[in-house]
């Protein structure tokens, strides 16, 4: 009986690998404490330190009835064999790891951290070196999106003997470029409807992540609405489903459209939001020139300051309205080419201009209040805030007092005029003051057989340009241009009406010479008197 033991203990050991060094196959046949039982089907059982079983995260994945492959440290024909989990795993991953190099195959390992000039790598619990630029085929802002992930390297360095192990993560992904490009290459063309992965994000849009390719999605085809910025919609490291808008197969560029896997609200947008159309919104943006307003999803319109108030036009948006505001508005344009919409705001609130077309007519009298003063003319505040302009030709039949408006009225003081015009379309008033007395001119017109006293204000080659009564100006033309030597600027000359330019509010007049020189030195007596004109109405007037 003893013999028949003995001989088949022997027979049994024969087949199992027995040296130093070898590699069995082991059962786990109890977890107990810290240690781990396993049956190797030698002798006797053997005790293994459960830490040789935990992983990277310090995790326990086996289970008794598991077999596990394991490193004999000792063995002893009639004693305890040794044996070790943790060298048999390292035994192993060299073995993979020297097949790697040599066939060029890829290795699967995880990025720990990082040291001087690379990268750490745990290759199944042996350590190895990553330099940093050969992480990946382009530069990687953010390196925590691959620390702790299993990734595929290439061994381009292997020394056993000083346990140094130098990998390339790029060339591993240049191998499967290659292979996964043609693969992703043929299911690509436009139209296409392809996954991917939000890798980056920039002010222009963002680079998704194809595989073996990257895919440009640019800012305008992320959404039909208008965005500032991809990171309102997309996050890093999202998943989403796009569609190819455009395929260059020699330069293998692909654009890539997310807003095109929807319907497009503009189409028949003419129909749904006719001119004049009033409709509820959200404000979106404000900006110095107007506010953005969305009328449904992805469909936006600026109400451009110039509509937003009827009396102001050059409102601040900031100060009347935030993001989010509700607001009613009225479709003013709609530009399907360029897809843009003109809203207006003040249309929805009752026009202060048509409002006093419809109260006054021209010729009305109206008060008001100055408002501003200026160069060409003045401002006048109407009934709803409105204002009318009095230019300065209007202001005053005589022509010296219109250059002096600023010293003749003030701001803030009320005043009488007429209405001259009304544009409620153009939103204009024209207001006149000097048309609320009899026009000069018509004076003159009575008078075109007497003599009247002039003053030169201009000598033009043959031409004296004069003025009469500080209200109206006259011509008169020299015919000898010999003569024209004889008069100088401020003479006054007594005259006589030729004709009457009522356009132009123009008399042409010529020169009466004096036959008796007595009365000419006495009308000449005084040049710098002139009022001489102002006597002969009221004598002219008495009779």
């Amino acid at each position: 009986m003893k013999y028949k033991f003995k001989h088949l203990f022997k027979k049994s050991i024969k087949k199992i690998n027995i040296k130093s060094g070898s590699i069995i196959k082991a059962k786990i046949i109890d977890i107990k404490n810290n240690n781990v039982i396993v049956d190797s089907g030698l002798k006797s059982e053997s005790y293994i330190p459960i830490e040789e079983f935990k992983n990277n995260k310090g995790k326990i994945k086996i289970k008794i009835k598991d077999k596990v492959k394991l490193y004999i440290d000792n063995f002893e024909l009639y004693g305890e064999t040794i044996l070790s989990r943790e060298k048999a795993k390292k035994l192993e991953t060299w073995n993979n790891l020297e097949i790697s190099y040599t066939q060029s195959n890829n290795i699967k390992g995880i990025i720990t951290g990082r040291v001087k000039g690379g990268f750490t790598v745990d290759i199944n619990g042996i350590k190895s070196f990553l330099p940093g630029s050969l992480i990946d085929i382009k530069p990687i802002k953010d390196i925590s999106i691959l620390e702790g992930k299993i990734l595929d390297f290439k061994v381009i360095k292997l020394d056993k003997k000083n346990n140094n192990i130098v990998l390339s993560r790029k060339a591993a992904i240049i191998n499967d470029n290659n292979i996964e490009k043609k693969k992703l290459l043929k299911k690509i063309y436009k139209g296409s409807k392809i996954k991917g992965i939000v890798k980056n994000l920039t002010d222009y849009g963002a680079f998704i992540d194809l595989g073996a390719l990257d895919g440009l999605l640019h800012i305008t085809d992320i959404s039909w609405k208008r965005i500032k910025h991809p990171k309102e919609i997309l996050n890093i490291g999202q998943k989403i489903k796009t569609k190819v808008i455009k395929f260059d197969k020699e330069k293998i560029r692909v654009s890539l459209g997310l807003k095109q896997l929807t319907k497009d609200p503009w189409k028949n947008i003419e129909k749904k939001y006719p001119k004049n159309k009033k409709v509820k919104g959200k404000i979106t943006n404000l900006t110095d020139y107007g506010c953005f307003i969305e009328i449904e999803e992805g469909i936006e319109g600026l109400a451009h300051i110039s509509e937003i108030d009827w009396i102001n036009k050059n409102i601040n948006p900031f100060k009347i309205f935030n993001i989010g505001d509700k607001i009613k508005s009225v479709i003013l344009n709609i530009d399907i080419i360029k897809r843009r919409i003109s809203l207006g705001i003040k249309q929805c609130k009752p026009n202060p201009w048509i409002i006093f077309s419809k109260k006054y007519k021209n010729k009305d009298i109206i008060k008001g209040k100055i408002k501003s003063i200026t160069d060409f003319g003045i401002f006048i505040e109407l009934e709803g805030g409105i204002d009318g302009l009095i230019h300065s030709s209007d202001i005053s039949w005589n022509i010296i007092n219109n250059e002096n408006i600023k010293n003749k009225y003030k701001k803030g003081e009320f005043i009488k005029a007429i209405i001259l015009q009304i544009n409620a379309e153009k939103e204009r008033i024209s207001l006149g003051i000097k048309q609320l007395k009899e026009d000069p001119i018509n004076i003159y017109k009575k008078y075109k057989d007497k003599i009247i006293i002039s003053k030169i204000t201009k000598i033009e080659k043959n031409i004296l340009k004069v003025i009469i009564d500080n209200k109206i100006e006259g011509l008169i033309n020299i015919k000898n241009k010999k003569n024209i030597n004889k008069y100088n600027i401020n003479n006054i000359l007594k005259t006589k009406i030729i004709s009457i330019d009522e356009n132009n509010r123009i008399l042409n007049l010529k020169i009466i010479k004096n036959k008796n020189k007595n009365n000419k030195r006495k009308i000449f007596k005084n040049k710098n008197c002139f009022n001489t004109m102002v006597e002969a109405f009221k004598k002219a007037k008495s009779k």
